[in-house]
C-alpha cells in the first residue's frame, strides 16, 4: 500500500511539474512606447481583445553598427522609453490585470539591423560589453522592483552572440542575481537554432518572421502550409532542450506579399492589403496556438492611442482597427 501511495505522490508531482512548465497561454502585445503617459482609456482596448500580457520595450541607442556605447534613459527620449516611463506603463497595465515582459532593445541609427552589430577592436568589444551589461542590468533591476513576469535579455543580436558567447553566459548569471523571474532572449527567426544558451533560460524566444508564402494575397491554407516546415523545426528544438517556445514577436504587415518576407519594414511597400494580413495572422494562430509546447507570444505591435492607430489605410504591422484585430480577439478569448 505504501508503494502505491508513493507512486501516486510521484505521479502528482510529475503532473504538477508539467503544468508549471507550460503555463496558460501568453496572449500578448508589443506595447509601443510613446511621448505620453497612459491611463485606463489606453488599456481598455487591450482588455477588449483579451490580451493578458504586454511587452514593454525601453530602447537604448548606438550611432552605428560598430559604436560601443549605448545611450539610454535620457531626457531626449520619449517618456515611454525611459525608466520612469517604463515603471509608469507597467504600474498602469498591472493595475488592470495585464502581466508584463520587459524587453530592452537597441536601436541603431538609421534603423540598421541589430544582428549585424560588430565591434572593430577588442577594446571596443570590451567597452560595448560593459555598456550593454549596464543597460540590461538597470532594466533587470526595474523588472525585479516592479514584479515583471518575464525579462528578455536581448533582441536579435546574432553577431554579438556569435562573437562573444562567454560574455552572454556570464551576463545571464549576473541577471539571475538581480532578477528572480523568468528569462528569455528574442532570437530572430533564422537565428534561434544557433543560440547557444537556451539551457540557461526559461523560454526559447523567437521573433517569428518566417517566410510562409510568395502569393500577393496568401490564403490561410497557403500560409499554414508554409508555416509547417518551421513548426517541425521548432518542435524539434523544443523537444531537445525541453523548453517551451515563446514568440517574443510575431505579426504581418497589411500589404501585398505580406507572407513573403514578413520582416521587411520598407515604407515603399505602400499597397494596402488587409486580407493578406488577416489570412496570415489567422494561419499563424491556427498553426500554433493549440500546441502545449507554445507558451504564447506578443503581437507586433500595439500603439497606446487605439483610436488613431492602424486603420484601413495603414500598411504597417499593427492590427489595430483592421480585420486582423478581430482574428486576434477571437483566439485570445479562448485563453
Amino acid at each position: 500500500m505504501k508503494l502505491i501511495y508513493a507512486f501516486c505522490f510521484c505521479f502528482l508531482l510529475n503532473n504538477c511539474a508539467i503544468t508549471t512548465q507550460y503555463p496558460s497561454k501568453i496572449n500578448g502585445v508589443s506595447y509601443v512606447a510613446s511621448r505620453d503617459s497612459i491611463t485606463e482609456i489606453h488599456i481598455k482596448p487591450l482588455l477588449n481583445i483579451h490580451a493578458n500580457y504586454a511587452s514593454i520595450m525601453p530602447f537604448g541607442f548606438i550611432r552605428d553598427l560598430s559604436h560601443p556605447i549605448i545611450q539610454y534613459n535620457s531626457k531626449r527620449q520619449w517618456f515611454g522609453e525611459t525608466k520612469a516611463g517604463v515603471k509608469h506603463y507597467i504600474h498602469a497595465l498591472k493595475t488592470n490585470g495585464i502581466h508584463i515582459m520587459i524587453k530592452p532593445q537597441i536601436w541603431v541609427w538609421k534603423g540598421e539591423f541589430t544582428g549585424d552589430i560588430t565591434m572593430k577592436t577588442e577594446a571596443d568589444w570590451k567597452a560595448f560589453e560593459n555598456s550593454y551589461t549596464q543597460f540590461i542590468l538597470d532594466y533587470a533591476e526595474v523588472a525585479q522592483e516592479i514584479g515583471a513576469d518575464i525579462f528578455c535579455i536581448g533582441t536579435e543580436l546574432e553577431h554579438f552572440i556569435e562573437a562573444r558567447p562567454n560574455y552572454w553566459k556570464e551576463l545571464i548569471k549576473k541577471i539571475r542575481q538581480v532578477y528572480k523571474g523568468k528569462l528569455t532572449y528574442a532570437a530572430n527567426w533564422n537565428e534561434y537554432n544557433q543560440t547557444p544558451f537556451w539551457n540557461k533560460l526559461d523560454y526559447i524566444g523567437i521573433d517569428a518572421y518566417f517566410p510562409v508564402s510568395d502569393l500577393k494575397t496568401p490564403t490561410v491554407e497557403a500560409c499554414k502550409l508554409g508555416l509547417g516546415r518551421w513548426k517541425t523545426e521548432m518542435k524539434h528544438t523544443c523537444d531537445s532542450l525541453k523548453k517551451p517556445v515563446l514568440f517574443t514577436e510575431f505579426g504581418y504587415r497589411s500589404v501585398d506579399f505580406s507572407g513573403k518576407k514578413p520582416w521587411l519594414t520598407d515604407r515603399q511597400m505602400g499597397t494596402v492589403n488587409l486580407q493578406a494580413q488577416t489570412n496570415a495572422t489567422q494561419a499563424f494562430f491556427e498553426t500554433f496556438w493549440n500546441e502545449d509546447w507554445i507558451a504564447g507570444g506578443f503581437i507586433w505591435k500595439w500603439h497606446h492611442n487605439h483610436k488613431t492607430a492602424g486603420g484601413n489605410n495603414n500598411t504597417r504591422f499593427t492590427p489595430q482597427n483592421k480585420p486582423a484585430e478581430q482574428v486576434i480577439k477571437d483566439f485570445y478569448s479562448k485563453k
